[in-house]
């Protein structure tokens, strides 16, 4: 049994059908990318797959549990985090603040106990403040703790929304789009820091990417999308020359 099965999957919105008969099958470990042209279904997928959409048909299981139209936050608590294309921090928090909020999906205390103060609630905050404090360090963010989160550069933004992601304590992290936006040194950078994530953190990824260079680059094996269908699965090689994803993805033959 993989960590992630997804089965059959379809999204229609009205007449339009953005995903038809998708399935994957994820293993604990695994880095799987997942690519297409602009509105090929891949984003509806991630979406489903956290809990912003129900599916119309199909099954998403995770860790043999179904959790196809689970909420977004159930989603989180099964052990599945992700990073939104856009940025999503708290501009205005601190870097700290900001991860400390991802722990915060595992606080046990009511929200009245957070009102009153509560040792218990104390006990939990202090446990986040460790515990996020050591993923900044793990992540050599530390020195970032007390800055102003939309005050830094894109591409350390990006790393505390992965920090963030982190202190929700996930399994299988989904990553959509994570270069978007920064430099060749960045995006080398950054396919360091998944690969080095994937590892120290014993994380099961699934990957949304544009930037070849990235998913080329670290993924074991790539699934390609074209309006809502799966044309291709494979290896990069595999991918790379596969005359359907030069036609759909990289544009005509004689182009690419």
């Amino acid at each position: 049994m993989g960590i992630l099965e997804i089965q059959n999957l379809s999204m229609r919105f009205g007449g339009l059908t953005a995903v038809s008969d998708f399935s994957l099958k994820l293993e604990k470990g695994d880095l799987i990318g997942l690519i297409g042209p602009n509105g090929s279904g891949k984003t509806t997928v991630f979406n489903m797959i956290s809990g912003f959409y129900r599916p119309t048909a199909g099954a998403i299981r995770f860790e043999g549990r179904e959790i196809a139209g689970l909420r977004p936050d159930k989603v989180a608590k099964c052990g599945i985090a992700r990073i939104f294309q856009g940025n999503r921090l708290f501009r205005g928090l601190t870097v700290l603040d900001n991860v400390m909020a991802g722990h915060r999906l595992r606080l046990r205390s009511s929200p009245l106990a957070a009102v009153l103060g509560t040792p218990g609630y104390s006990r939990q905050e202090q446990e986040a403040y460790r515990y996020s404090m050591w993923l900044l360090e793990s992540l050599a963010l530390a020195e970032t703790a007390q800055e102003q989160a939309g005050s830094l550069p894109h591409g350390v933004q990006r790393r505390i929304e992965v920090a963030r992601a982190l202190a929700t304590k996930p399994k299988l992290l989904l990553l959509d789009e994570p270069a978007a936006g920064m430099s060749v040194e960045e995006r080398t950078s950054l396919m360091d820091f998944i690969l080095r994530l994937r590892k120290d953190f014993d994380l099961t990824i699934l990957l949304i990417e544009h930037t070849m260079q990235v998913v080329m680059g670290i993924c074991q094996r790539i699934l390609v999308l074209d309006y809502g269908l799966i044309i291709a699965d494979g290896t990069p090689d595999q991918i790379r020359s596969d005359p359907k994803v030069i036609e759909a993805y990289l544009g005509a033959g004689k182009h690419a």
